[in-house]
């Protein structure tokens, strides 16, 4: 008996040096670390410079830069300015209608220009049936609907339309070109998708000439139903009723060329105006989780099931039930290293008692 009793102590001994040994080498008991407490990407601060038309800033044959940057406004809190590079600018989708005047005074070679410049512009956005969905109003004293939103959603085959498009000579009706996209394009059954607030609605008029009908009224209908309008002028074109057609700001949405040469210089400025920004990837101040917001560029913050957006909308607390289980679970957690002392004292003496027992 005296024997086992030296056993175990011996035993005892050396298990709690163990232990301690093991208890330095990692530096002291600690709980588990809960993952949802730390953010998911470390905290970055970005600049953005963008850039911006001055007001009908011209477009010469042969000029490198054709548009100059100007000085923004102050951002909102969560919205941050950042550069439209090639990296962070991603195609969002869009039910874009292309207005194109193909009166008399367009040219035939003019009119290939003007085909080229919608398939470049194709060329730089996401077609699909879920991302850019692409129609054109081909318009002179007449309307023609060359092909709706829903009708092509790959790119081969949208550039073959735009390609086969002839022009149709005569007058200049753009207030009934407007009105024909706003009433037979811009719809469900056209394949519009009116029901997503997220897909924004744009026309882009192209024209080259003074409209023969009067477009102030149903360009402001037009805006009204919450169809962008961006109105480019060629030449000749009436700057009066380019401001009259054209959204707000008209700094951002009135373009002026002086011919149908230098038309494809528009190209990579709509690709700027037209982008979506992941400005999540640009860096972000939330806790937890980012979200985009894909009509202004910007961002915001969201929290993990269990937290709480707090004021600031940036970081996150957690719910008081949430906290309540957590701390029950972080002290079931300091027993383990008792426990494990335990069931490994309890098993050596276990082995102890049979040996000396046989």
């Amino acid at each position: 008996m005296p024997s086992l009793i030296g056993g175990l102590v011996c035993c005892i001994s050396f298990l709690a040096l163990e232990v301690q040994a093991t208890y330095r080498l990692h530096g002291g008991y600690h709980p588990r670390q809960h993952q949802a407490d730390s953010p998911i990407v470390s905290r970055q601060t970005f600049q953005r410079g963008f850039q911006q038309q001055q007001p009908f800033q011209s477009v010469q044959q042969g000029q490198q830069q054709p548009f100059q940057s100007v000085e923004q406004p102050a951002q909102s809190q969560n919205q941050r300015t950042i550069d439209l590079g090639e990296t962070h600018c991603k195609s969002r989708p869009l039910d874009l209608v292309f207005i194109i005047d193909s009166s008399r005074s367009v040219r035939p070679q003019e009119f290939e220009k003007v085909k080229i410049f919608l398939a470049d512009m194709v060329d730089t956005l996401e077609i699909g049936a879920d991302a850019t969905r692409v129609a054109v109003v081909n318009y002179a004293s007449t309307v023609k609907i060359e092909f709706l939103l829903k009708t092509h959603f790959d790119k081969p085959g949208l550039k073959a339309a735009l390609a086969r498009i002839e022009s149709l000579a005569a007058g200049t009706m753009t207030g009934l070109a407007i009105k024909t996209a706003m009433e037979e394009t811009f719809t469900e059954g056209s394949g519009a998708r009116l029901t997503n607030k997220n897909i924004a609605k744009v026309a882009i008029i192209v024209t080259d000439g003074r409209p023969q009908d009067t477009v102030e009224e149903v360009a402001a209908a037009a805006r009204a139903a919450g169809i962008e309008i961006y109105a480019v002028g060629v030449d000749r074109a009436d700057m009066k009723s380019l401001r009259l057609m054209a959204s707000l700001p008209l700094d951002e949405h009135v373009f002026y060329v002086e011919t149908y040469g230098v038309i494809e210089k528009l190209t990579s400025k709509f690709r700027e105006t037209l982008c979506g920004v992941d400005a999540c990837a640009l860096g972000h101040d939330c806790d937890h989780i980012c979200v985009n917001n894909n009509n202004n560029n910007s961002y915001a913050c969201k929290c993990r099931e269990g937290y709480t957006l707090n004021a600031d909308k940036k970081t996150c607390s957690q719910d008081a039930n949430e906290m309540s289980g957590n701390e029950l679970s972080e002290d079931a957690c300091m027993c383990e290293a008792q426990i494990a002392f335990q069931m490994k004292m309890q098993s050596t003496i276990k082995q102890l008692t049979n040996k000396h027992i046989l």
